[in-house]
């Protein structure tokens, strides 16, 4: 046994096989909570290794790429289970692509055979026939989808129903030897442009991601990941975020290696996740920041939940605003909630410092000595010092990007033999050792020489109680070069700019205040949460020019 994601299950398989995986929870027509769909340790694998012999009929081989386009559910996470059983890569697909996104994915990753929610099929079929490497799709739900092909314009195969897959393949395994170099790649959703593939090998991503112990050192050997399993009282924990972003993906086998129970719901509705963790007794729940924080904090001030068991929020890919935060903390006053801080390709990183909010600043303290601020001549910024760099990390991280060596040399770059993960965040270190972040130098906004961060300037927005999400971004100005420019979601009538702006004057530098609002229906975010802050550009460009 490696440090390698298939290899560690089936180990999980054998030794406490009776406890429970994996459950979903799949809500009704109307809405409503429906059904819990589960599965044990040993009957996610004998599933796995069910799908993981068809994809070996259907010709897919070690190192090949199998898309995954599912919403949340059991089928999602057997797929990525059994790429990796047969040492093919998982290709996480975003389930909101239209049809030049998909083929643009489709492309990038070669992806030669793709498991599809028939909910998507008429996306899939007029698409897959334009990407050259995909020959084989399975489709979830329903029944065989006749109508896709690939292959060509002519002589392709249909979808396969993915029950009538599994039918016809053995429950066992005899599957080759896997390695803890094998590939492992998480779709990044880009916030200005079209994403890329994270390159990881099993044993960086495992180590990356809490190496089996996240409260902790990780663990020395694969056999000890095992045993503390086996030894450790089950928990249950939740993903509420679409398994299409690794934090989910993440979040599953950390669970997974502390021999707990990872729940999830087909889709995120506040309402469904919160019946969901008064009926499965949910203990730590993994959120996406604001964007579902918010709707959670509505949903808990108008509803009545048992959420006893819920002793933790963490939330990733995503920095909660003070306000939202101070906010669900009132409403579950007994919750512990963190903000860790991490990325596709760093893993997880540093947890927030006690206090730190965007609008106060962000503060984060390394939980080991790989995670620096360099300059610009990538070299370690001196604590106290005042001076600004970037934060970068080395040791257990991704290897790059797939299909780009230019990205991959640029963000990776190797300096006195360590190679080093730069990840665009603008930050400085405080005498004491701790990270201070001020933001994503990509979108950081430079108005008649003054640096404005996002970040800062949408955590003092988010305070206002009229404002129920917004995106800032820099817009042209004939004077400034750029201007600070608000898209806001409101949560009703939208308020006044001069409200808005009496609101952020009292809070903010005068060059840091907006001078241009725009408000929309809803906010443009990605399944995780993600601000486009391209849409949010062209948009407020729109409302400049009235």
């Amino acid at each position: 046994m490696e440090f390698n994601h298939a290899d560690l299950f089936e180990g999980l398989a054998d030794a406490i096989g009776d406890r429970v995986a994996v459950v979903c929870g799949v809500p009704a027509d109307d809405g409503t909570p429906g059904t819990y769909v589960r599965m044990t340790y040993t009957e996610l694998d004998a599933h796995a290794n069910r799908l993981a012999h068809h994809l070996e009929s259907a010709g897919v081989a070690a190192g090949q790429h199998v898309g995954v386009q599912l919403y949340n559910g059991i089928e999602y996470i057997a797929t990525v289970l059994a790429a990796l059983k047969i040492r093919a890569v998982p290709i996480n697909v975003n389930y909101r692509y239209v049809e030049s996104e998909l083929l643009y994915l489709y492309r990038d990753s070669d992806i030669v055979a793709l498991v599809h929610d028939v909910e998507f099929a008429d996306r899939v079929a007029a698409t897959a026939q334009r990407a050259p490497a995909l020959r084989h799709l399975i489709s979830v739900g329903g029944v065989s989808v006749g109508g896709i092909s690939v292959g060509g314009t002519s002589g392709g195969t249909a979808a396969v129903a993915y029950e009538e897959a599994l039918a016809a393949q053995p429950a066992t395994r005899g599957f080759p030897a896997r390695s803890g170099d094998d590939l492992y790649i998480i779709y990044t959703g880009g916030t200005t442009g079209m994403p890329k593939g994270v390159m990881w090998r099993n044993e960086d991503l495992f180590m990356g991601f809490g190496g089996g112990n996240p409260y902790g050192e990780p663990r020395a050997t694969p056999q000890e990941v095992i045993e503390h399993a086996r030894n450790a009282g089950p928990m249950v924990m939740m993903a509420a975020p679409p398994l299409m972003h690794g934090a989910a993906q993440m979040a599953t086998f950390i669970a997974w290696w502390m021999g707990s129970t990872i729940v999830y719901t087909r889709r995120f509705d506040a309402a469904l996740v919160l019946h969901a963790i008064e009926h499965e007794k949910v203990l730590t729940l993994n959120i996406t920041g604001d964007a579902m924080a918010i709707p959670l904090a509505d949903e808990l001030a108008a509803g009545e939940y048992d959420l006893s068991s819920l002793m933790v929020i963490s939330s990733t890919g995503a920095i909660l605003s003070g306000s939202v935060r101070a906010r669900l903390q009132g409403l579950l006053p007994n919750t512990m909630i963190l903000d860790n801080f991490g990325s596709s390709e760093s893993g997880y990183t540093a947890s927030g410092v006690e206090g730190s909010t965007p609008e106060s600043g962000l503060r984060y303290r390394p939980n080991n000595d790989r995670l620096a601020v360099l300059d610009e001549s990538l070299k370690p910024v001196e604590p106290g010092s005042g001076d600004i760099g970037q934060v970068a990390k080395r040791g257990h991280i991704a290897f790059g990007y797939y299909n780009d060596a230019g990205k991959t040399a640029r963000t990776f770059p190797e300096v006195d033999g360590v190679r080093w993960l730069l990840t665009g965040d603008v930050a400085t270190v405080e005498a004491d050792g701790t990270i201070a972040i001020f933001g994503r130098g990509s979108q950081c906004i430079n108005t008649g020489g003054e640096k404005v961060f996002p970040e800062e300037v949408e955590a003092v927005l988010k305070g206002h109680p009229e404002v129920f999400d917004v995106v800032v971004t820099g817009i042209a100005d004939d004077r400034f070069g750029s201007r600070v420019a608000a898209v806001i979601q409101p949560y009703g009538e939208a308020p006044a700019a001069e409200e808005l702006d009496r609101h952020c004057r009292g809070r903010l530098s005068g060059y840091k205040v907006p001078r241009t609002y725009a408000f929309v229906d809803q906010v443009k975010r990605s399944p995780a949460g993600k601000a486009d802050y391209r849409w949010a550009r062209e948009v407020a460009e729109r409302s400049a020019r009235g």
